[in-house]
């Protein structure tokens, strides 16, 4: 099966890796109002010629972009209302188990399956990736939702990389997420780098690192 169609409620790029055994898994998920193709470039960047990468896209409509996608609406302030928590459980449940399906899919199983995501995924890696056994978890100025429950089980390990001049995420934001993790005894590995809300080449050594360790 193509891993593009283990799950019909998802549109999904997949990039195979560049070799015939596969090493692992990397799923990247893409922020507010961007769409899988935002992270595609990324992946001769990344030198994992090894693993294969899947990009899923937003399963709602942008409000202010034709071809944007999201996970959830926001409002003007930032806080989740009836209708964006009702779209993040709906994103939550698909996600998680598009990425259970993945193992019959892609043969490759969870505990070799890395989730990262971009500002909004970011928050959404956490969401889902914190209650599965894949190999771990990789946000990137992203944030942990506010009342998302502590895990009822181990978590896998988590890096997050913040920018401390992050205008859209603010860096109060990615240090709350570490310490409320490292309070419930999550495996945290945490780097800030002197940027705005992007992703530069040192970010990607960092996840690089995280991935091979």
């Amino acid at each position: 099966m193509n891993p593009s169609d283990a799950d019909p409620k998802l549109d999904i790029i997949f990039v195979p890796a560049r070799t015939d055994t596969p090493v692992g898994s990397i799923v990247l998920l893409h922020g507010w109002g961007a769409n899988h193709d935002d992270l595609g470039d990324l992946v001769p960047y990344f030198n994992l010629p090894e693993y294969q990468f899947l990009f899923p896209n937003g399963i709602f409509d942008h409000e202010y972009s034709d071809e944007g996608k999201m996970w959830y609406s926001f409002t003007g302030a930032g806080e989740l209302t009836d209708l964006s928590r009702a779209q993040l459980a709906t994103s939550r449940e698909v996600l998680r188990e598009w990425v259970q399906s993945l193992p019959d899919s892609t043969g490759i199983p969870l505990d070799r399956t890395w989730i990262a995501g971009f500002s909004q995924g970011g928050a959404m890696t956490l969401e889902i990736g914190l209650d599965l056994p894949v190999a771990g978890l990789i946000v990137m100025s992203g944030y942990l939702h506010q009342d998302r429950p502590k895990p009822e089980s181990v978590a896998p390990p988590v890096e997050i990389v913040p920018g401390t001049k992050d205008d859209v995420v603010p860096i109060v934001a990615a240090r709350s997420s570490r310490d409320k993790l490292t309070e419930w005894g999550i495996e945290v590995r945490y780097q800030e780098f002197e940027m705005g809300h992007s992703i530069v080449p040192e970010v990607l050594d960092v996840i690089r690192a995280f991935v091979t360790k």
